[in-house]
């Protein structure tokens, strides 16, 4: 494994010099830092992590706190983890994953610690406890997903209430006036999951506005249970047209459902969805769909989160970045089919 004494040989420069070069601590003429850059790539050199943030006062790690709740379904979690992850990588940082179920008590005790240069939330609640300790942290912070009280920190989401105002819309255009909204649990939106009201409260709103008959149920996030659901809601609702999902689980269970039930998207019920292209590849779905932006989100977050770590914090005015829903149509919407 190469050593900085190893860099300074290749390069030409004394030990402390190449040191420099890479802690930043001292200027070093262009020239020879690039000598130290070029030496630092041929011996794929990593400096010690202790070493580095003991020189530069900066870990290059992030810390990302993320659960994987039961009654959410995880391989949607997981788009959002990689997003964050793959950036963070990009930007030359590691990513502490914290998965604990006390969620105040592992931000604090990383805070205190200082084993990260700053902090990217997910699973964000309404009302969320941790945000008075990230406010309070040394570190800063940036939320993928939108609280209650946004006040002073960085925050990046779908902008869900557009989203479901553009689901009912789309499908009102091709002429359906009778849908069917398949939301998160009703749990999920008790424990403070406030994306699943928003999207539904526009989508009813907007239903209302033009006339559209809006048939709004919670629903499971795992199986057999949601594809048993979903069985009884088409059941429950034979005259609509159209069927809205805010529910990743529900949407890899509907191929299934429908093949089961002899119906095809768009030629017997149009479907849109909610969730990130790569979610719609790892489970081949074929449906019109709004991209969840996960992917999208988690890089905005990193970078911003980057510009905090690396330059003056306190220089950069908190913000609320909304991403403007788009669909991606994969053809499963059409006008309405004729029912005899």
């Amino acid at each position: 494994m190469a050593t900085i004494g190893d860099v300074a040989r290749v390069a030409g420069v004394s030990r402390s010099t190449a040191s420099y070069a890479l802690s930043g601590k001292r200027s070093i003429s262009a020239e020879v830092r690039e000598k130290v850059e070029q030496a630092v790539r041929s011996l794929d050199y990593t400096p010690n992590a202790g070493a580095r943030a003991l020189a530069t006062s900066h870990t290059k790690v992030i810390g990302l706190l993320a659960r994987f709740l039961e009654d959410e379904f995880a391989p949607a979690m997981l788009q959002y983890i990689l997003g964050v992850t793959n950036r963070a990588r990009e930007c030359g940082y590691d990513t502490l994953l914290l998965t604990d179920e006390d969620g105040v008590s592992a931000l604090r005790r990383i805070s205190d610690s200082r084993m990260v240069d700053g902090f990217i939330l997910l699973n964000v609640a309404e009302n969320d406890d941790r945000l008075g300790i990230l406010r309070d942290a040394a570190q800063p912070g940036a939320l993928v997903g939108l609280p209650g009280d946004a006040s002073g920190i960085d925050v990046f989401d779908l902008d869900f209430a557009a989203a479901g105002r553009l689901m009912v819309e789309t499908l009102h255009e091709l002429g359906h006036r009778s849908l069917i909204l398949v939301s998160q649990p009703e749990h999920v939106l008790e424990r403070g999951g406030a994306y699943v009201s928003r999207l539904a409260n526009s989508a009813q709103d907007r239903a209302a506005e033009l006339g559209v008959e809006l048939h709004h149920h919670f629903a499971p996030s795992s199986q057999p249970q949601i594809g048993s659901e979903l069985a009884r809601l088409l059941d429950a609702h034979p005259s609509a047209t159209g069927l809205l999902l805010n529910n990743e689980a529900a949407a890899a269970a509907l191929p299934s459902v429908l093949h089961s039930r002899g119906l095809s998207a768009p030629a017997d019920i149009s479907v849109i969805g909610r969730y990130s292209d790569d979610f719609a590849r790892t489970f081949s779905l074929p449906y019109t769909a709004i991209d969840s932006a996960a992917d999208e989100l988690g890089r905005r977050a990193v970078e911003r989160l980057v510009s905090r770590i690396e330059s003056n914090a306190d220089a950069l005015a908190p913000i609320v970045d909304l991403i403007t829903p788009r669909i991606d149509d994969r053809g499963s919407t059409a006008v309405p089919p004729t029912r005899h």
